[in-house]
């Protein structure tokens, strides 16, 4: 079964082809960085305007790559929620006009039941084993979830203010660094040293698992107001002094759930999952659990960690095959920021 995949919940304009839910045939994205880097972050209707303009040649893209036409996918799927509203809007609009002219089903997902389903991609499907622990680690919000099965989630944990993505970001522009942060602070920490600054690790050893960056994120702003001289030197300690706090809460909240819950796998999602001492960290803490340990999975390549449209197709398959019959007739869909999955 092939599906078409459309994903403008920001400011990525992305197109995919996947077959049966992990084969990707294409999986094509249009940028927004250097627009969005002019004004150090994500302007609403700057954002949609782009999307208006790049969303056909995408989808025509993504169609030719994958050697396949409108006519030929058996259905297209769509990033409902959450998002910004004027960005979906276009996505969403533009996903059911096609749906309805080729008379295909038509599949909604939340995007981050795609960021979930990104860790199914280029992957043998009989190798994945439930329960999986998923740790989603985007910029607007973290969550830890228990995969029970297919679309059956328990949502165990979630961020009540700052994401890490959105603390990173933060932080970043803080140090004067270029946006996106993320990439940035993983970049300049490389040259820091973690333990050079004791930073606060939030909610830690709190008795749930929820998080919260604000606070982490506002001590880094008083520490660079203390320095004489914000160097090269200073910002890289910094910068891998705020990693290593974030890296700590969010392994720590993920293994706490682990040995709760006894997951047979462990897989991480989402912006930050890139962050290779998150890998790191994570990998080490599970090394040392006792045997049976769970397996650790993240994207198999970095362009599924980011918003991506591969993930919304291959996200779709999996909705699609547990309820065929919900999706057989066209039904328009509506765009929403509700950010709730479960």
């Amino acid at each position: 079964m092939q599906i078409l995949g459309i994903e403008t919940s920001c400011d990525e304009t992305a197109a995919a082809v996947v077959e049966d839910g992990t084969n990707v045939l294409s999986n094509v994205i249009s940028s927004q960085i250097k627009i969005h880097q002019k004004t150090q972050g994500v302007v609403p209707e700057v954002a949609a305007r782009q999307h208006i303009l790049k969303i056909i040649p995408v989808i025509d893209k993504a169609l030719k790559n994958a050697k396949t036409s409108l006519q030929k996918i058996d259905a297209i799927a769509v990033t409902q929620n959450p998002g910004l509203i004027s960005s979906l809007l276009v996505g969403t609009n533009t996903a059911s006009t096609l749906a309805l002219l080729t008379k295909k089903p038509l599949i909604p997902i939340h995007h981050i039941e795609g960021h979930i389903y990104a860790n199914f991609l280029d992957r043998v499907l009989k190798d994945i084993r439930f329960p999986i622990l998923i740790l989603t680690v985007s910029g607007g919000h973290n969550d830890l979830i228990l995969m029970k099965n297919h679309n059956k989630f328990e949502l165990l944990g979630e961020t009540i203010d700052d994401a890490a993505g959105e603390a990173f970001d933060k932080v970043a522009k803080i140090l004067g660094l270029p946006y996106p942060g993320g990439p940035e602070i993983s970049k300049i920490a490389l040259k820091g040293d973690p333990n050079k600054y004791d930073l606060p690790r939030p909610m830690l050893n709190s008795k749930n698992m929820d998080f919260s960056f604000s606070g982490l994120k506002t001590a880094v702003l008083y520490l660079t107001k203390k320095q004489k001289k914000l160097t090269q030197k200073v910002k890289a300690d910094i910068a891998a002094s705020f990693q290593e706090a974030v890296c700590d809460v969010l392994t720590a909240k993920l293994l706490k759930a682990s040995q709760k819950f006894n997951p047979k796998e462990i897989h991480l999602a989402g912006g930050v999952s890139a962050n290779q001492r998150l890998r790191e960290m994570v990998a080490e803490k599970i090394s040392q659990l006792p045997d049976p340990r769970p397996i650790l999975r993240h994207p198999n390549k970095m362009i599924y960690c980011t918003d991506n449209a591969a993930m919304v197709a291959g996200a779709a398959y999996f909705k699609y095959q547990q309820s065929p019959s919900k999706f057989k007739q066209w039904k328009n869909v509506i765009a929403n920021c509700d950010y709730r999955l479960l």
